[in-house]
């Protein structure tokens, strides 16, 4: 291994990826979604990738698949099982690649004394505080990337922040937007679903729910009995087919969150149709949203209804202006390759070689 990565001084990268959703999501998978932006650009960049993901995964890169597909889209697949089997596919060809990237979250970092290369993880949040003592157990040889300043745990170290990137050429402006808000994600109490409900019904609106269903006892109880196809209209998960045409169409996206997201996809997703956001100001948002030029930051229902008024006047021109070189993905991968050659001479120099 060297800081020049093979002997053609082609950079040799190992991509770990969950493997609860396929390779790309076929529509929720957010933590999937990002492997794949990343190794697709990669590739283009003539990053030789080893993607270790489901083997129903699509991608350009060389593709390792153990588990025969996700485990959240086939209940047959036991996940401890096969996640055992895939980590240490990664973990036991560790020596052919200059880099193993693990966005995995914390369970490969227990392979990670064991080989003599450097491992890059993407932290994509904390579930709980209970996971960060085995962040805390590798720091000292662990290579970290917090996905906004925001998500930083102070008690770890990382090697840099890097924003996620969105295909941009997926996602065009659209000028004029419909007659309906939008609430896109996952269905939990953290995601403020049923908030986005009450901000439709104060402003009077029509609001479209697109997500799968997290917690079914929440969507029960305080989502299903508001579906009716007219004011509230649930839609379920949707692919990229139609993503765009859904964000870019809606007034807003309302992005009520009750916990600290470490970033938010379709935030950043939605201001490249042109959609302004409202969100709570939690977690990354404002280090996503810029006040009044491409959406609000909110503390209440109240201030929410208050910017929706709001939104109509915003240019939705801006909007999408305004992530367009933020958030496009050939600047992730140009921040991931000089993270990816800042490990590897990091690591010769900690260890020695």
């Amino acid at each position: 291994m060297s800081s020049s990565g093979s002997a053609s001084g082609q950079l040799r990268v190992a991509m770990l990826a969950p493997i609860s959703w396929r390779v790309p999501p076929r529509h929720y998978g957010p933590w999937e979604q990002f492997v794949s932006l990343l190794t697709e650009g990669l590739v283009a960049r003539g990053i030789d990738v080893t993607l270790f993901a489901t083997a129903d995964s699509v991608t350009r890169a060389h593709l390792v698949g153990t588990a025969p597909t996700g485990y959240s889209e086939d209940p047959t697949v036991d996940a401890k099982v096969w996640e055992s089997l895939h980590i240490s596919a990664v973990f036991e060809r560790a020596d052919e690649f200059d880099v193993i990237h693990n966005s995995f979250d914390f369970l490969p970092l227990t392979y990670s004394g064991l080989v003599d290369t450097p491992v890059v993880t993407t932290i994509h949040g904390f579930s709980s505080e209970r996971i960060v003592p085995v962040y805390a157990k590798y720091n000292d040889r662990g290579y970290y990337v917090a996905i906004s300043d925001a998500d930083r745990h102070q008690s770890l170290d990382y090697i840099a922040t890097i924003h996620h990137g969105i295909d941009m050429r997926a996602f065009t402006e659209q000028s004029k937007p419909g007659d309906y808000l939008l609430f896109f994600g996952r269905i939990h109490p953290d995601k403020g679903t049923a908030e986005a409900i009450a901000v439709a019904e104060s402003a009077n609106i029509p609001l479209i729910i697109a997500g799968i269903v997290q917690d079914q006892d929440y969507f029960d109880a305080q989502v299903k009995p508001h579906i009716d196809g007219e004011r509230v209209t649930f839609l379920g998960p949707v692919g990229p087919d139609v993503r765009g045409g859904l964000l870019g169409g809606a007034l807003a996206l309302l992005h009520l969150i009750n916990f600290d997201e470490p970033f938010g996809f379709s935030v950043v997703e939605a201001m490249a149709c042109g959609t302004p956001v409202i969100a709570h100001r939690r977690g990354s948002m404002p280090e996503l949203i810029r006040e009044g030029e491409n959406g609000f930051l909110v503390h209440s229902i109240t201030e929410a209804v208050v910017a929706v008024g709001s939104a109509r006047d915003v240019e939705r021109a801006a909007v999408r202006a305004s992530v367009v070189a933020r958030f496009d993905v050939s600047r992730m991968v140009d921040e991931y390759i000089a993270v990816y050659h800042r490990a590897v001479d990091l690591h010769l120099t900690r260890t020695g070689r």
